[in-house]
């Protein structure tokens, strides 16, 4: 049997896998902290300047300068404002830069030296650098370990990702990808509560990393990925964890088997990498279309979330809201895609089309909205449904791309994929500067850049109930084909009684 048809007979959700999805679900409030660490910690409060002349040099300035709020952050430590002000920026963005380059790095890393090693050695440095910034001595070492956090960050939770899928039957790979999107928004607003209580931002830092200490004892003891096990053609390293997986869901009778991998690596053969995306056809046109995906999902989520501008009232409320805000969009991307009739393409498709077509409906709002014009035609209810709609459009990228790569090449079209989107996270902070040239400019490239990225969407073949590929080869394999087709065949009684 093949590794598939293995998690079906040891489980393919027993209470083992229910244990790990658990770790690595709840991992995500660790990483939302991360993401989120520079709002608080780079946050510029009001300020006055005690002096009737204005001071010519920024040594003269600090000098002059007290601060409106009780709260501390790296503005008010080492004066960044005014002409250093944009230091904190630039701090937040060499931790995406740190994102980016982790997910280049990690997925060829764990696909060829394995999932669990290159994820521990992430997580162990992400906490390591996390507290050296919590103890930076001046703003160069804090935003070089901001740096440093971002690479560890973005790459070990690409393989967290990816090992919380392979542990799970693909049946519940939706399930699983849904849980991790969803928690990662909880993380958000647990974060905004851990601020308001520590207005210290090196003692927020430091707890902040904490929970990372945690969660290196808990996966410490984590399997290695049976799929990448049987990619590699260890198939007896792959069948013990596997069996191992059966005895803890308490199916202690069965054995495990395995055929060999028709990709296996063979002795002295390079790893899969990335130019195997660019080598085959198939691989090379799903990249291209992903990788636009993805960028679009970030451009238009990061960049209505600017456009719209800081939210008046309280701090800590207005991030808790930036993350609850997401929640509806996990129950109902989860409901649609594991559905015959909508399936992960169409259903990726529409929310990114009905995402541009809120943009794109703010050109037709009155240019001088009264208070009583109901919020179902207000601005901000239109940019917060496109919000919500590329919010589920993004769960469903993680998914989509996972299932349409192969085992041996998974991890790194994961990672030129979140790499693309981290491109889109970088430029999204410049579209709101559109609005010097038309006022709705915005929403014109939000709206065409959704618009367009759901109709190439539709490009890509559909995989709810489809075979995962473990190796390149499957992609090509006669015997792959003809199993796709079985499963056709099979499913269309049930897709005609659903009609």
């Amino acid at each position: 049997m093949d590794v598939d048809e293995s998690l079906v007979a040891v489980g393919e959700f027993g209470c083992y896998q229910k244990q790990l999805t658990c770790t690595f679900v709840l991992l995500q409030i660790y990483v939302a902290c991360q993401s989120m660490l520079i709002v608080l910690v780079g946050v510029q409060p009001g300020y006055k300047i005690i002096t009737p002349e204005v001071p010519s040099t920024h040594e003269e300035l600090i000098k002059h300068v007290v601060f409106e709020e009780d709260l501390t952050s790296i503005a008010t430590e080492w004066y960044l404002i005014r002409q250093e002000a944009y230091k904190v920026n630039l701090a937040g963005s060499l931790f995406f830069l740190g994102l980016l380059l982790g997910n280049i790095l990690f997925g060829p890393l764990s696909d060829r030296f394995g999932r669990k090693p290159i994820f521990l050695i992430g997580l162990f440095l992400d906490v390591v650098f996390g507290f050296i910034s919590a103890i930076a001595p001046n703003y160069e070492i804090f935003a070089l370990t901001r740096l440093l956090v971002g690479i560890m960050n973005g790459g070990m939770s690409l393989v967290a990702f990816v090992l919380t899928q392979e542990f799970v039957g693909k049946s519940y790979w939706a399930l699983t990808g849904s849980l991790t999107n969803l928690v990662f928004a909880v993380g958000i607003a647990a974060f905004s509560v851990i601020g308001y209580y520590i207005r210290d931002w090196r003692v927020l830092i430091a707890a902040a990393n904490c929970p990372g200490v945690l969660f290196i004892f808990l996966f410490i003891t984590v399997p290695e990925s049976p799929r990448w096990l049987y990619s590699q053609g260890r198939t007896k390293e792959a069948e013990e964890v596997l069996q191992n997986i059966a005895h803890r869901n308490g199916n202690e009778k069965i054995f495990i088997q395995l055929k060999p991998c028709a990709g296996r690596k063979k002795i002295g053969q390079p790893a899969h990498g990335f130019m195997e995306l660019v080598r085959h056809p198939i691989l090379r046109w799903r990249s291209i279309i992903l990788m636009y995906v993805w960028y679009v999902c970030s451009l238009v989520y990061y960049g209505l979330i600017l456009n719209a501008g800081e939210l008046k009232g309280n701090r800590y409320l207005n991030i808790a809201m930036n993350g609850l805000v997401e929640l509806p969009a996990f129950p109902l991307c989860l409901y649609f895609i594991n559905k015959p009739w909508s399936g992960r393409r169409k259903t990726m498709a529409a929310f990114l089309v009905f995402a541009g077509i809120a943009c794109i409906s703010t050109l037709f709002l009155p240019g001088k909205q009264d208070l009583d014009t109901g919020f179902l035609v207000d601005v901000t209810s239109l940019a917060l449904c496109g919000k919500l709609a590329v919010s589920a459009a993004f769960n469903i990228v993680y998914v989509f791309t996972a299932e349409l790569y192969p085992t041996v090449i998974r991890n790194a079209g994961l990672g030129i994929c979140s790499m693309s989107c981290r491109v889109g996270g970088i430029l999204a902070p410049f579209v709101p500067s559109l609005k010097s040239l038309n006022p709705s400019m915005p929403f014109i490239v939000f709206g065409i850049a959704g618009l367009s990225g759901g109709i190439l969407s539709l490009l890509l073949p559909e995989t709810l109930n489809k075979p995962i590929a473990e190796s390149i080869e499957d992609l090509h394999s006669p015997d792959y084909q003809r199993l796709e087709d079985k499963r056709k065949k099979r499913l269309q009684p049930q897709e005609d009684t659903e009609s």
